[in-house]
C-alpha cells in the first residue's frame, strides 16, 4: 500500500535528461524504477532545448520539458550516448542545462553520461565509473577523476555514477534503498521483476568465458548454498552436492559466476548481513550466526571491506530511511 503521508508530502522531483544520440532503454530506466516506488518520486524528462532528440535507434523521442524544469529537481539523472558522440567539451547549450541544477540536487549519470559530468568538471578529485569499454579514453580525457571502470556503481555523495545499460537499474535501485530503506526497493524491484540487490562493487561483466554448451551447472548448488549460509560450507561441501571434483567446481563455478566459490560466499553472506541490519533489531553477533560469520568481528571486518562502514552505521543510515 502506498504511504498515506505522501498525501501531505511533496514527493521527490527525478529530472532525466536526454541527450542527443541517447540510448532508449536507459532513458526508460529512471521511470520505471522510480515511478514504482509508491509515489516517493516523480519523473520528468527534459532536453537541453525542449525539443525532441534522436536515439541511437531508429526513432526520436519527444519530450514535455525543457531546461527550466532541472532547476527545480532534487535528482538529476543523465543519460548515456553513444561513445563516438561523447565530445571532449561540452556543448554549450548541455553546459548551460547542467548550470540550471540546484546546488543541493543529487546527480546521477548512467554509462557514458558520466564523460557528461567530468566535462562539467563535477567530478574532479571524485570517485566515479562509467562503461570498461572506454574507460581508457576517460582516463585521458579527466585524469583528475578518480575513474574505478571494475565496479557496477559509485555513491560519491551528492553525486553517483553507474557503468552501463543494466547497472543503471542497480543504481537507481540503490538511491530507493537509501532514501526508503530495502523494503520498498525490494518491492520495487519484485515489481519490475529485476534482482534487488546487485553491491555496486561487484565487478562488470568483463569478458566472462560462456560456460561449455551441455556442462553441468552450479546454479543448483547455488540455490542450496543460499539455504545453509549459516552453516559453515567448505569447498568440498559445494562439490560434494554439485557432484563434482574440486577442481572442476571451482573451474565451472567460476565460469559461471565469475568468482571463486568463498568470495561468491562471502558476497552471499554480506548481503544477507545488510538484509538483517536494514530490517531488524538483532544484536550484530546474532546476524553474523544468522549468515555463517564465526563472529560479529568477522562480519564487522567483510562489511568495512566490501562498503566501507561498520554495522552500526550501515544499520543507522537505513533506520533514518525507515
Amino acid at each position: 500500500m502506498p504511504d498515506m503521508q505522501l498525501l501531505t508530502r511533496r514527493p521527490e522531483r527525478v529530472v532525466v535528461l536526454a541527450l542527443d544520440g541517447v540510448y532508449p532503454f536507459e532513458l526508460g530506466i529512471p521511470s520505471r524504477i522510480f515511478g514504482a516506488a509508491d509515489g516517493h518520486y516523480e519523473v520528468l524528462t527534459c532536453t537541453v532545448d525542449g525539443r525532441p532528440v534522436r536515439t541511437n535507434a531508429d526513432f526520436t523521442i519527444g519530450v514535455a520539458h525543457g531546461p527550466e524544469i532541472l532547476e527545480t529537481a532534487d535528482t538529476v539523472v543523465v543519460t548515456s550516448v553513444p561513445p563516438a558522440r561523447l565530445p571532449a567539451e561540452l556543448p554549450d547549450e548541455v553546459a548551460a542545462a547542467l548550470a540550471r541544477i540546484p546546488a543541493e540536487a543529487r546527480i546521477v549519470s548512467i554509462c557514458t553520461a558520466a564523460f557528461v559530468l567530468a566535462a562539467a568538471g563535477l567530478l574532479d578529485g571524485r570517485r566515479a565509473t562509467t562503461h570498461w569499454q572506454v574507460a581508457d579514453l576517460f582516463r585521458r580525457r579527466y585524469p583528475r577523476v578518480d575513474l574505478d571502470p571494475d565496479v557496477l556503481f559509485v555513491d560519491d555523495g551528492r553525486i553517483l555514477t553507474s557503468a552501463g545499460a543494466a547497472s543503471g537499474v542497480d543504481i537507481c535501485l540503490h538511491i530507493v534503498r537509501t532514501d526508503h530503506g530495502s523494503e520498498l526497493a525490494n518491492a520495487v524491484a519484485r515489481r519490475c521483476v529485476v534482482p534487488p540487490f546487485r553491491d555496486g562493487g561487484q565487478a562488470q561483466y568483463i569478458e566472462q568465458p560462456v560456460p561449455v554448451s551441455g556442462a553441468a551447472s552450479t546454479a543448483g548448488t547455488r540455490a542450496w548454498a543460499m539455504e545453509r549460509l549459516s552453516d559453515p560450507l567448505t569447498l568440498a561441501d559445494l562439490a560434494g552436492h554439485a557432484r563434482m571434483s574440486l577442481r572442476t567446481f571451482a573451474r565451472r563455478f567460476n565460469d559461471e559466476v565469475g568468482l571463486s566459490p568463498g568470495r561468491w560466499l562471502i558476497q552471499q553472506r554480506v548481503a544477507r548481513a545488510r538484509h538483517l541490519l536494514e530490517s531488524s533489531d538483532l544484536p550484530v553477533d546474532r546476524i553474523a550466526a544468522e549468515v555463517g560469520f564465526a563472529t560479529g568481528a568477522s562480519l564487522r571486518q567483510h562489511l568495512h571491506a566490501t562498503i566501507g562502514v561498520s554495522p552500526q552505521t550501515y544499520r543507522r543510515t537505513f533506520q533514518r530511511a525507515r
